[in-house]
């Protein structure tokens, strides 16, 4: 009698129930370009799914095809609906689950709420409570790119791909910017410097940050917190016990730390939707007399009325990749340009199936880019 040794069952069984399947959660056709850029560089088809809305506006999501001991692979872009698009997910997810997939992987180029990742005020951290449904709901390990803060992979109990777009903005300005050695990379504030210092490295360029800006609408004097205590409780304060005031911050003139007078400045960030702080900064680099400027971002969330103003602006070309579609905003502005990164997106989907490793993808990337 032939017996087969349980290891060699279980590589069988691996080969046999295995198999990779891709599907995008979006019910919005216009988000599903990246996902289908990603099949074609996989060579595989997308999976049978229906995601759509009820006339109520719940989400329904109806799987065609069998996802028993299978890789399956969720690709969600986020559409201007940010909330809808995190149902779709979730739902999704759950239903993968739930139907027996042997490992559910989530595809999401941008982190949505992944600026609410720090306790403000009376406020919560949305992104903590984000990371746990979508663990909740199924999720066995998670691609992403360029999040906002890299300390974000520590809300997950999963585990977390964080990868970097950066040797495609890269690329891009060595390819696309003929004097891009005449150069200098922008922070467009202190908090952008790390991103700026970690380009102008790669690209051997000086490197410009601007420093001071308007202050915050929002005042900490309207949320309760400099509220007097009450009589009692000035009565148990004993009268030698001052507790020290924190000298509040005054933001300085805007300055510019760096020489861009006859330079081409490329500012760089990883998001830009709001544009008025990259205008503003335009206007000062032209001011100082730089003769070219360009914007370079990883997330182009362009809301509002953003292509208009850049548009308008003293900005000459804006570049962002396509984690998020911006289609719309391209027609309205021609000089926001995309940059593809389905290749490392598509390939970390096929290291993750076959089981290889990932540092391939994260080679040359330091702790602080």
């Amino acid at each position: 009698m032939f017996c087969v040794p349980s290891t060699e069952i279980g590589a069988i069984m691996n080969i046999t129930k295995g198999g990779l399947v891709l599907f995008s959660a979006n019910s919005n056709s216009s988000c599903m370009e990246l996902s289908k850029r990603i099949a074609e560089r996989l060579g595989v088809e997308m999976g049978k799914v229906q995601v759509y809305q009820e006339p109520n506006r719940e989400t329904r999501v109806q799987i065609q095809e069998s996802v028993r001991g299978k890789d399956v692979f969720i690709i969600q872009t986020v559409s201007k609906d940010v909330n809808t698009t995190i149902m779709e997910l979730l739902i999704m997810v759950y239903a993968c689950k739930t139907s027996c997939a042997k490992s559910i992987i989530g595809v999401i180029p941008y982190f949505p709420y992944s600026k609410q990742c720090k306790m403000r005020k009376r406020g919560s951290i949305v992104s903590k409570l984000l990371a746990s449904m979508m663990c909740k709901a199924g999720l066995t390990h998670l691609i992403t790119m360029d999040l906002h803060q890299k300390e974000i992979q520590g809300f997950f109990n999963i585990p977390v791909d964080n990868l970097r777009a950066s040797p495609f903005l890269l690329q891009y300005i060595q390819e696309e910017i003929p004097d891009y050695r005449n150069a200098v990379i922008v922070a467009k504030s202190p908090a952008s410097a790390k991103r700026a210092q970690s380009f102008a490295e790669r690209l051997r360029l000086g490197i410009a940050v601007i420093h001071g800006e308007a202050q915050d609408a929002e005042s900490d004097m309207v949320d309760g917190r400099h509220s007097p205590p009450t009589a009692k409780n000035i009565a148990a304060i004993h009268p030698s016990l001052e507790i020290p005031m924190l000298i509040p911050k005054e933001k300085p003139p805007i300055t510019v730390v760096g020489d861009v007078g006859g330079r081409i400045a490329i500012i760089v960030d990883d998001i830009i939707d709001d544009v008025d702080s990259f205008l503003a900064a335009a206007e000062t680099l032209k001011e100082r007399g730089a003769y070219k400027i360009f914007v370079m971002a990883t997330h182009g969330l362009l809301s509002s009325d953003a292509p208009r103003l850049i548009e308008e602006s003293a900005i000459d070309e804006v570049v962002v990749t396509n984690t998020i579609p911006h289609e719309i905003q391209k027609l309205q502005c021609p000089k926001i340009k995309t940059v593809d990164i389905s290749m490392i997106l598509s390939e970390a989907i096929r290291r993750i199936h076959n089981g290889e490793s990932m540092s391939y993808l994260f080679r040359n990337i330091g702790l602080d880019d």
